[in-house]
């Protein structure tokens, strides 16, 4: 109900504007008890200065005493049959007419979000929309219908919505699933979804390409020797690549969009595959044929049992199938682990980088398995961690065959030596068998050597990717400069080489000047934009490349000046000090004044425990420039500076 002010009003309705006031009050009432009766959730309040990646799982509330069909039901649920959503609650494998519920405000700004869900594996999603109250739409999602009724075409489930000014939205998703329930639900702004999907989108890419070329890889050079180990590995990686295709949602998206019916089951028929290959390849890499006829038995047997498993996948319900498929994968990991450890305690070659391989798998099957069951909480995907071990275990047989592939080439160079000898009594009748083998190895050997070029340009390009991610774990997220796990492993190396050349190293430790008055005056952004604008301001007046800037902690920063004396570090002090002093920060239309006092210390390092000594000696310089009013700087004088 609204009131129209630019409508002319009448004197019988002046008459009348107590009454309509009263019921328009009466009427606010009532809404708000409604709406109080459905759940009472606390609101995001989002504007346009909000962060454009916040995670949805702290505003969720779940409906814990009823499995409503029809939303007009939950509608109806008391207060105390709602209550805030914690990551235990949907840890479990199965779930039917499971409702959670969020609310988001927008006080005064025109937004544009969406909603991302990052579970491509959920059968059903109903998503209802309502605005003030008031029902919008209602969208339907999941892997049960065709990929492109989504609303946005992306792996994981997408939802976009415009947030106009005043508007109270309230969402509530009713999941129907036979797999996991895990509902990772984030509120993103598009251009930060976009640059996230592109992300996640190389990660998997690079793990699907990788699993790929291993496949193929195998698969040449079994077709090209006739070997069962490089066939079963073949089929192996190649079902275990269509397995994460299909937990990332690619194949989805890529190979049956119009058929969601496929997507139901492949996880189901392609598990127990992956575990007959594997347990097939084992018996070949360990050669249990040779050394243990019990251990072969028990493969056997065990691959008998995983064909069988895939057979009954439609006929076993799905909840209790999952939970079949998580204790067959680990139990089967255990035993292969074990398997490999005996072979490898006695002794076998190949067997100690096998058992390497199969732990790192039986690590991620028991970490998923954990977290499927909902026994431990990583705040991760549960599929994550077997699809790291699985990846992890791919590479490593994939050494494993490379070096039973050397093995065997020189058992075989060794017999076409003792071929040689004997082609002196049977020159005429070996000459021509002795030619085509020779033709058949430069072949075998090109492709080997194509084909090592090409992992080697993968492992260098891997290798690209680790270093930028072990760059990114050196950074502080809110400045941009070095963190302070970065600055105690250079703190070490730098007095390493000063101890060395005998050269001077400085410390320089800065502290904001009263930033709790700065927080309590402008907030915490407002404090967070001054961290940022000194950080700014240290990175352009320390500009050698040997200089490291970091944040210390808190308000705090620290600054290493290697083959610099106490008195070029006091000059480099002053220089800080002044130009923060003459910064104009202006936040929310008020002018923030600030400053910052900094203590110095220099020497040539000594010992190992010096450049600790000397950070302590310019931490108590720091603490003394504070008590001697602040906007200063002192130095610490040793005897070797």
């Amino acid at each position: 109900m609204s009131l129209n002010s630019g409508r002319r009003v009448s004197s019988r309705t002046l008459k009348l504007l107590p009454l309509l006031s009263l019921l328009l009050l009466l009427n606010v009432v009532m809404v708000g008890m409604s709406y109080a009766a459905e759940h009472r959730p606390t609101p995001l309040r989002i504007t346009a200065t909000s962060i454009t990646k916040i995670d949805l799982a702290d505003w969720l509330y779940i409906n814990t005493a009823t499995q409503a069909e029809q939303l007009s039901q939950v509608r109806q649920s008391t207060a105390d049959q709602w209550r805030k959503y914690k990551p235990t609650d949907l840890r479990y494998i199965g779930a039917k007419n499971i409702w959670v519920s969020f609310s988001l405000y927008n006080p005064n700004d025109n937004l544009s979000r969406i909603i991302a869900l990052d579970n491509p594996l959920l059968d059903s999603v109903e998503l209802y929309h309502l605005i003030d109250n008031r029902v919008q739409k209602v969208t339907h999602m999941g892997d049960s219908l065709p990929f492109y009724q989504r609303p946005l075409l992306s792996n994981i489930f997408l939802y976009p919505i415009e947030l106009e000014p005043n508007e109270l939205h309230t969402f509530y998703l009713k999941v129907n699933t036979k797999g996991s329930i895990n509902l990772p639900l984030v509120l993103w702004s598009a251009n930060d979804l976009t640059q996230e999907s592109e992300a996640q989108g190389l990660t998997h890419g690079l793990q699907i390409g990788i699993l790929v070329a291993i496949g193929l890889f195998s698969l040449f050079i079994a077709l090209a020797s006739g070997s069962f180990s490089y066939s079963y590995y073949s089929v192996y990686v190649m079902a275990l690549t269509l397995l994460v295709a299909s937990v990332h949602g690619v194949a989805f998206r890529y190979l049956w969009p119009q058929f969601p019916s496929i997507q139901q089951y492949v996880i189901p028929f392609t598990i127990p595959i992956i575990l007959a290959f594997s347990l097939l390849f084992t018996e070949k890499v360990l050669q249990l044929k040779y050394h243990s006829l019990p251990m072969l038995r028990c493969c056997r047997v065990l691959v008998s049992y995983s064909f069988v498993l895939c057979l009954l996948v439609p006929l076993i319900p799905y909840d209790i199938l999952l939970y079949l498929l998580v204790l067959s994968v680990f139990l089967i990991s255990l035993i292969l682990l074990a398997f490999s450890a005996i072979q490898a305690i006695r002794g076998q070659k190949n067997a100690r980088l096998y058992t390497l391989g199969r732990f790192g798998l039986l690590i991620g099957t028991i970490l998923s398995g954990l977290i499927y069951l909902g026994l431990i909480n990583l705040n991760i995907m549960p599929q994550t961690p077997v699809m790291i071990g699985l990846t992890f275990e791919v590479v490593v047989m994939a050494s494993v065959l490379a070096m039973r592939y050397s093995d065997e080439r020189k058992a075989k160079q060794k017999i076409q030596q003792e071929t040689l000898e004997q082609a002196e009594r049977i020159r005429e009748t070996r000459e021509e068998a002795l030619r085509a083998e020779a033709e058949a190895n430069a072949k075998l050997e090109q492709m080997v050597q194509e084909r090592t070029l090409e992992l080697e340009i993968t492992l260098r390009e891997l290798n690209d990717v680790n270093q930028k991610l072990l760059e990114q774990t050196t950074l502080d997220s809110l400045t941009g400069v070095k963190n302070r796990n970065a600055f105690d492993k250079r703190l070490v190396a730098e007095g390493r080489i000063s101890r060395r050349q005998q050269t001077p190293m400085a410390i320089l430790m800065l502290d904001i000047d009263k930033f709790k008055s700065i927080n309590d005056e402008f907030g915490h952004l407002g404090g967070d934009h001054c961290i940022q604008s000194i950080a700014k301001v240290l990175t352009e007046q320390l500009k050698r490349p040997t200089d490291l800037v970091s944040r210390f902690g808190g308000e705090e920063f620290a600054i290493i000046l290697p083959n610099t004396d106490l008195d070029g570090a006091m000059i480099v002090a002053e220089t800080v000090r002044a130009s923060i002093d003459e910064l104009q920060l202006v936040w929310d239309e008020k002018p923030m004044k600030i400053s910052a006092s900094l203590g110095v210390s220099a020497a040539v390092i000594e010992s190992d425990e010096h450049p600790i000594e000397l950070l302590e000696l310019a931490d108590k310089a720091l603490y003394q420039a504070k008590r001697n009013g602040r906007n200063r700087i002192e130095q610490a004088i040793i005897e070797n500076a």
